[in-house]
């Protein structure tokens, strides 16, 4: 009886933990960036500032045998590309997004040129909570093997969601991004808030990457990203700059980046790697359909460069 549920529900069970899986890199990075565009600016550079994290925390993991640490240089890199992206857009006539794409090549760069030494070797993986022990059928156990950092991100988006509806920090950096003017007649200053802003999406963009080099696929090689820090700036836009739209947003392309392999894992032999482009071409959808003349950005900060 158990080999016949199995068959039957082997595709939806590697779905649900391809999907868990997959979407965790989503989550972090999509939470930074709406952090971000909230107080009225957008980082294109976070695709360079992911596979950067990566590599720190491959590289710092590798060194000290701790995974742990290795997490905290990527956050760490991760601030210092956010400030650094931050302070450049502060001075006049600077266009985030040109900036941001100059980042993104800058920091890929930088991580292929000093994580060349960390490809041979092994770092520790971050540990995983077996939710799935009390079952004995192996798929289950692999579908329910949940990292830390999904459920962290989970916390976090469901934290954010409240502070910026709830906090005196959230309703600033809500006011910053809907009107500068606004924000200086409240005594605040914009750049400094934007350029805080920045730095907490970077510094989450960076463990974003930890994730992917010490948990999955758990290695860390110049490829590692495949461009999931551009994807998340669509998905920011797809989930309206809510938090929680983005975690569920978040699964949503993590299920679709979770298709193939799920196929793959039932023994479809032909035609599964058409569904590794699955999340491509949602993201194409998605940057269709909320460019649309006929359709307004509802939720979007006024200040945020793609509503001016």
């Amino acid at each position: 009886m158990e080999t016949t549920d199995i068959g039957l529900w082997g595709v939806p069970l590697a779905m649900l933990g391809g999907a868990i899986r997959v979407s965790t890199p989503f989550i972090f990075v999509s939470l930074g960036e709406a952090i971000t565009e909230r107080s009225g600016r957008i980082n294109l550079g976070l695709e360079g500032t992911l596979v950067f994290g990566a590599m720190s925390a491959y590289a710092v993991a590798v060194m000290t045998g701790s995974p742990w640490l290795g997490l905290l240089a990527a956050a760490f890199a991760g601030l210092c590309f956010g400030l650094f992206h931050g302070w450049i857009c502060k001075f006049p006539k600077v266009n985030d997004i040109a900036i941001g794409i100059a980042l993104m090549l800058f920091g890929s760069g930088l991580a292929f040129f000093f994580g060349k030494p960390f490809i041979q070797p092994s770092a520790p993986d971050l540990p995983a909570i077996p939710f799935g022990a009390w079952s004995s059928i192996p798929q289950v156990q692999a579908a329910l093997n949940v990292n830390v950092l999904f459920l962290i991100g989970a916390a976090l988006a469901v934290f954010l969601w409240w502070a910026f509806r709830n906090t005196r920090v959230g309703l600033i950096v809500r006011v910053v991004g809907d009107s500068a003017d606004a924000a200086r007649a409240m005594g605040l200053n914009p750049n400094t808030v934007r350029l805080l802003a920045t730095g907490a999406g970077g510094a989450l963009a960076g463990i974003g990457g930890a994730y992917l080099s010490l948990y999955y696929p758990g290695s860390w090689t110049e490829r590692i990203s495949s461009g999931q820090g551009l994807m998340a700036v669509a998905l920011v836009i797809f989930a309206r700059w809510n938090p929680l739209g983005c975690f569920a947003a978040a699964l949503l392309f993590g299920g679709a980046g979770a298709l193939g392999p799920a196929l793959q894992s039932v023994g479809v032999t032909q035609g599964y790697y058409l569904f590794y482009a699955a999340p491509y071409i949602l993201t194409l959808v998605i940057m269709i359909a909320t460019s649309s003349p006929s359709r307004t950005l509802a939720g979007a900060p006024g200040e945020l460069s793609i509503t001016k």
